[in-house]
């Protein structure tokens, strides 16, 4: 069983970066996926949750109209398309599978 994120990088404010969560090992499309992130100094803060079917998303409200999530579960991949960036939007990315699942996470730097 294994996720692995991928996508981030150093951004500058205003920007956009889409991050990739690859699953293998489990039935992807029967689990609900989320989105967790830490950044430096802090605690864990949930970003954003996704129903099995991918036709329902929850939102943390300090992304919400920013973040969007969705997946392919043809391809066993969760995705999170982040617009808008802002620094305090820097952080590690983790997704997690509600089955207690975790990747290793993806750094996401917003900064000029």
């Amino acid at each position: 069983v294994q996720l692995v994120e991928s996508g981030g990088g150093l951004v500058q404010p205003g920007g956009s970066l889409r991050l990739s969560c690859a699953a293998s090992g489990f039935t992807f499309s029967s689990y609900y996926m989320s989105w967790v992130r830490q950044a430096p100094g802090k605690g864990l803060e949930w970003v954003s949750e996704i129903n099995s079917g991918g036709d329902n998303t929850y939102y943390a409200d300090s992304v919400k109209g920013r973040f969007t999530a969705s997946r392919d579960n043809a391809k066993n991949t969760l995705y999170l398309q982040m617009n808008s960036l802002k620094p305090e939007d820097t952080a590690l990315y983790y997704c997690a599978a509600c089955h207690g699942t975790w990747g290793r996470g993806t750094q996401v730097t917003v900064s000029s």
